[in-house]
Protein backbone atom coordinates (compact mmCIF):
# COMPACT_ATOMS: atom_id res chain seq x y z
CA UNK A 1 0.00 0.00 0.00
CA UNK A 2 0.82 3.60 -0.51
CA UNK A 3 0.94 6.28 1.81
CA UNK A 4 -1.76 8.36 1.03
CA UNK A 5 -1.15 12.13 -0.46
CA UNK A 6 -4.50 13.04 1.57
CA UNK A 7 -3.83 17.23 2.39
CA UNK A 8 -0.69 17.65 0.04
CA UNK A 9 -0.45 20.64 -2.12
CA UNK A 10 -0.11 20.40 -5.94
CA UNK A 11 -0.30 22.68 -8.85
CA UNK A 12 -0.78 20.99 -12.68
CA UNK A 13 0.28 24.04 -15.34
CA UNK A 14 -1.94 23.03 -18.32
CA UNK A 15 -4.15 21.32 -16.10
CA UNK A 16 -7.33 22.54 -17.65
CA UNK A 17 -7.89 19.77 -20.26
CA UNK A 18 -5.96 16.85 -21.98
CA UNK A 19 -3.27 14.57 -20.12
CA UNK A 20 -3.20 17.65 -17.14
CA UNK A 21 -6.82 17.64 -16.84
CA UNK A 22 -6.80 14.10 -16.08
CA UNK A 23 -3.59 14.49 -13.70
CA UNK A 24 -5.03 17.04 -11.59
CA UNK A 25 -8.51 14.55 -11.34
CA UNK A 26 -6.26 11.50 -10.46
CA UNK A 27 -4.76 14.13 -7.14
CA UNK A 28 -8.24 15.76 -6.45
CA UNK A 29 -9.65 11.86 -5.54
CA UNK A 30 -6.24 11.24 -3.17
CA UNK A 31 -7.74 14.03 -1.49
CA UNK A 32 -5.16 16.83 -2.11
CA UNK A 33 -5.67 20.77 -2.80
CA UNK A 34 -4.96 21.05 -6.68
CA UNK A 35 -4.52 24.21 -8.61
CA UNK A 36 -4.65 24.00 -12.09
CA UNK A 37 -3.78 26.83 -14.63
CA UNK A 38 -4.52 27.66 -18.09
CA UNK A 39 -5.50 30.57 -20.23
CA UNK A 40 -8.78 29.80 -21.06
CA UNK A 41 -10.98 31.07 -18.60
CA UNK A 42 -14.14 29.62 -19.45
CA UNK A 43 -12.23 26.22 -19.89
CA UNK A 44 -10.27 26.48 -16.79
CA UNK A 45 -13.67 26.98 -14.69
CA UNK A 46 -15.31 24.47 -16.21
CA UNK A 47 -13.11 21.92 -15.30
CA UNK A 48 -12.18 23.22 -11.86
CA UNK A 49 -15.92 22.66 -11.07
CA UNK A 50 -15.80 19.38 -12.36
CA UNK A 51 -12.62 18.54 -10.98
CA UNK A 52 -13.86 19.04 -7.75
CA UNK A 53 -17.17 18.02 -7.48
CA UNK A 54 -15.70 14.62 -8.48
CA UNK A 55 -13.31 14.39 -5.78
CA UNK A 56 -15.81 15.70 -3.19
CA UNK A 57 -15.88 12.09 -1.23
CA UNK A 58 -12.24 12.39 -0.67
CA UNK A 59 -11.72 15.53 0.49
CA UNK A 60 -9.98 16.83 -3.25
CA UNK A 61 -10.69 20.49 -3.94
CA UNK A 62 -9.74 22.03 -7.44
CA UNK A 63 -9.07 26.15 -7.81
CA UNK A 64 -8.26 27.34 -11.16
CA UNK A 65 -5.74 30.09 -11.66
CA UNK A 66 -5.86 32.21 -15.19
CA UNK A 67 -1.88 32.07 -16.23
CA UNK A 68 0.80 31.88 -19.12
CA UNK A 69 4.00 29.59 -18.06
CA UNK A 70 5.86 31.98 -20.63
CA UNK A 71 5.43 34.75 -18.50
CA UNK A 72 7.66 34.24 -15.44
CA UNK A 73 5.51 36.84 -13.44
CA UNK A 74 2.15 34.67 -14.31
CA UNK A 75 4.28 31.70 -13.33
CA UNK A 76 4.81 33.32 -9.95
CA UNK A 77 1.48 34.09 -9.80
CA UNK A 78 0.05 30.83 -10.16
CA UNK A 79 2.57 29.54 -7.67
CA UNK A 80 1.80 31.90 -4.96
CA UNK A 81 -1.93 31.40 -5.27
CA UNK A 82 -1.36 27.66 -5.51
CA UNK A 83 0.46 28.42 -2.05
CA UNK A 84 -2.19 29.69 -0.77
CA UNK A 85 -4.78 27.74 -1.38
CA UNK A 86 -3.26 24.92 -0.26
CA UNK A 87 -1.24 25.87 2.63
CA UNK A 88 2.21 25.22 1.21
CA UNK A 89 3.39 23.57 -2.04
CA UNK A 90 4.65 19.67 -2.38
CA UNK A 91 3.89 18.64 -6.30
CA UNK A 92 4.42 20.39 -9.31
CA UNK A 93 3.79 19.09 -12.26
CA UNK A 94 5.12 21.01 -15.50
CA UNK A 95 1.81 20.19 -17.96
CA UNK A 96 1.77 23.06 -19.94
CA UNK A 97 2.18 22.45 -23.72
CA UNK A 98 1.23 23.10 -27.37
CA UNK A 99 1.98 21.15 -30.79
CA UNK A 100 1.05 23.24 -33.60
CA UNK A 101 2.56 21.95 -37.23
CA UNK A 102 4.84 24.04 -39.06
CA UNK A 103 6.91 22.53 -41.69
CA UNK A 104 10.79 23.09 -40.82
CA UNK A 105 10.94 24.66 -44.36
CA UNK A 106 8.24 26.86 -43.39
CA UNK A 107 8.78 27.77 -39.57
CA UNK A 108 9.03 31.10 -38.52
CA UNK A 109 10.87 32.80 -35.69
CA UNK A 110 7.67 33.73 -34.07
CA UNK A 111 6.20 29.65 -34.61
CA UNK A 112 9.60 28.59 -32.80
CA UNK A 113 9.47 30.53 -30.03
CA UNK A 114 5.94 30.27 -28.93
CA UNK A 115 6.75 26.42 -28.97
CA UNK A 116 10.11 26.97 -27.14
CA UNK A 117 8.45 29.77 -24.77
CA UNK A 118 5.54 27.66 -23.39
CA UNK A 119 6.78 23.82 -23.76
CA UNK A 120 10.41 24.74 -22.64
CA UNK A 121 11.18 27.77 -21.03
CA UNK A 122 7.57 26.93 -19.37
CA UNK A 123 9.18 24.68 -16.84
CA UNK A 124 12.23 26.45 -16.05
CA UNK A 125 9.76 29.46 -15.12
CA UNK A 126 7.13 27.72 -13.07
CA UNK A 127 9.51 25.65 -11.06
CA UNK A 128 12.07 28.63 -10.44
CA UNK A 129 8.71 30.56 -8.98
CA UNK A 130 8.04 27.16 -6.72
CA UNK A 131 11.47 26.25 -5.71
CA UNK A 132 10.94 28.00 -2.42
CA UNK A 133 7.76 26.44 -1.15
CA UNK A 134 9.31 23.18 -2.33
CA UNK A 135 12.32 23.47 -0.16
CA UNK A 136 9.93 24.20 2.36
CA UNK A 137 7.74 20.65 1.54
CA UNK A 138 9.07 17.45 3.65
CA UNK A 139 7.52 16.04 0.16
CA UNK A 140 8.93 17.99 -2.62
CA UNK A 141 8.05 16.78 -6.45
CA UNK A 142 8.82 18.43 -9.32
CA UNK A 143 7.18 16.17 -12.29
CA UNK A 144 7.66 17.54 -15.81
CA UNK A 145 4.99 16.45 -18.61
CA UNK A 146 7.73 15.28 -21.30
CA UNK A 147 6.64 12.74 -24.49
CA UNK A 148 8.23 10.44 -26.84
CA UNK A 149 8.49 12.52 -29.71
CA UNK A 150 11.44 14.56 -29.65
CA UNK A 151 13.69 12.39 -27.08
CA UNK A 152 12.74 9.19 -28.52
CA UNK A 153 10.66 9.40 -32.10
CA UNK A 154 10.24 11.70 -34.37
CA UNK A 155 6.86 13.71 -36.30
CA UNK A 156 7.15 15.48 -39.14
CA UNK A 157 6.31 18.97 -38.63
CA UNK A 158 6.79 18.73 -34.83
CA UNK A 159 10.73 19.69 -34.93
CA UNK A 160 9.98 22.42 -32.99
CA UNK A 161 7.69 20.03 -30.63
CA UNK A 162 10.15 17.55 -30.47
CA UNK A 163 13.14 19.94 -29.68
CA UNK A 164 11.03 21.18 -26.59
CA UNK A 165 10.32 18.23 -25.21
CA UNK A 166 13.67 16.54 -25.51
CA UNK A 167 14.98 19.87 -23.89
CA UNK A 168 13.01 19.48 -21.05
CA UNK A 169 14.62 15.67 -20.45
CA UNK A 170 17.97 17.67 -20.25
CA UNK A 171 16.48 20.29 -17.72
CA UNK A 172 15.00 17.28 -15.54
CA UNK A 173 18.98 16.01 -15.29
CA UNK A 174 21.17 18.90 -14.06
CA UNK A 175 17.35 20.21 -11.80
CA UNK A 176 17.80 16.85 -9.90
CA UNK A 177 21.30 17.32 -9.04
CA UNK A 178 20.30 21.10 -7.73
CA UNK A 179 17.39 20.22 -6.28
CA UNK A 180 18.47 17.37 -4.67
CA UNK A 181 20.10 18.58 -1.06
CA UNK A 182 16.86 20.34 -0.58
CA UNK A 183 15.19 17.00 -0.72
CA UNK A 184 13.27 17.64 -3.71
CA UNK A 185 12.93 15.13 -6.83
CA UNK A 186 12.86 16.31 -10.02
CA UNK A 187 11.45 13.20 -12.68
CA UNK A 188 9.70 12.87 -16.25
CA UNK A 189 7.21 11.00 -17.41
CA UNK A 190 7.16 10.59 -21.61
CA UNK A 191 3.61 9.49 -22.92
CA UNK A 192 3.06 8.29 -26.24
CA UNK A 193 0.24 8.24 -28.08
CA UNK A 194 -2.74 9.46 -25.87
CA UNK A 195 -6.48 9.76 -25.88
CA UNK A 196 -7.26 13.48 -25.31
CA UNK A 197 -9.16 16.20 -27.38
CA UNK A 198 -6.27 16.88 -29.56
CA UNK A 199 -5.34 13.42 -30.59
CA UNK A 200 -8.69 12.72 -31.54
CA UNK A 201 -8.69 16.47 -33.91
CA UNK A 202 -6.06 13.82 -36.33
CA UNK A 203 -9.13 12.29 -37.32
CA UNK A 204 -9.88 8.35 -37.55
CA UNK A 205 -7.11 6.95 -39.82
CA UNK A 206 -4.13 8.41 -37.84
CA UNK A 207 -6.09 6.60 -34.37
CA UNK A 208 -6.69 3.10 -36.47
CA UNK A 209 -2.78 3.59 -37.91
CA UNK A 210 -1.22 4.59 -34.38
CA UNK A 211 -3.09 1.44 -32.31
CA UNK A 212 -1.71 -0.72 -34.82
CA UNK A 213 2.00 0.23 -34.36
CA UNK A 214 1.08 -0.29 -30.46
CA UNK A 215 1.71 -3.54 -29.37
CA UNK A 216 -1.08 -3.18 -26.52
CA UNK A 217 -3.34 -2.64 -29.38
CA UNK A 218 -4.94 0.49 -27.53
CA UNK A 219 -4.07 3.86 -27.52
CA UNK A 220 -3.01 5.29 -23.75
CA UNK A 221 -5.53 6.78 -21.31
CA UNK A 222 -5.25 10.21 -19.48
CA UNK A 223 -5.59 8.00 -16.59
CA UNK A 224 -2.21 5.96 -17.48
CA UNK A 225 -0.34 8.76 -17.71
CA UNK A 226 -2.07 10.15 -14.01
CA UNK A 227 -1.23 6.75 -12.41
CA UNK A 228 1.84 7.14 -13.09
CA UNK A 229 2.77 10.66 -12.07
CA UNK A 230 1.32 9.86 -8.30
CA UNK A 231 3.71 7.01 -8.26
CA UNK A 232 6.25 9.79 -8.87
CA UNK A 233 4.79 12.18 -6.22
CA UNK A 234 4.44 9.54 -3.48
CA UNK A 235 6.24 8.72 -0.65
CA UNK A 236 7.15 5.59 -2.10
CA UNK A 237 9.02 7.22 -4.80
CA UNK A 238 11.02 9.40 -3.14
CA UNK A 239 14.63 7.94 -4.02
CA UNK A 240 13.89 8.61 -7.37
CA UNK A 241 15.17 11.54 -8.74
CA UNK A 242 17.14 12.65 -12.38
CA UNK A 243 14.64 9.85 -14.04
CA UNK A 244 12.22 9.36 -17.47
CA UNK A 245 9.23 7.05 -17.74
CA UNK A 246 7.98 6.23 -21.10
CA UNK A 247 4.77 5.16 -20.71
CA UNK A 248 3.40 4.62 -24.55
CA UNK A 249 2.08 0.64 -24.17
CA UNK A 250 5.60 -0.16 -25.40
CA UNK A 251 5.26 1.62 -29.35
CA UNK A 252 8.76 2.12 -29.11
CA UNK A 253 10.15 -1.27 -28.45
CA UNK A 254 9.39 -2.96 -32.50
CA UNK A 255 11.64 -1.42 -34.73
CA UNK A 256 8.89 -2.49 -37.51
CA UNK A 257 5.78 -3.34 -37.31
CA UNK A 258 6.99 -7.04 -38.82
CA UNK A 259 8.58 -7.13 -35.09
CA UNK A 260 5.61 -7.19 -34.07
CA UNK A 261 4.68 -10.78 -35.16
Amino acid sequence: MFTALTGRSVLVTGGTKGIGKGIAAGFAREGTSVVISGRDEEAGQQAAAELSSAAAASGGKVRYISGNVADPGSCAGIVAAAVDFGGGLDVVCCNAGIFPAAPLREMTPAQLEEVLAVNLKGTFYAVQAALPALSESAHGRVIVTSSITGPITGFTGWSHYGASKAGQLGFVKSAALELARSQVTVNAVMPGNIITEGLGDLGDDYLRTMEASIPLRRLGSIEDIANAVLFLASDEAAYITGQTLVIDGGQTIPESLEAMG
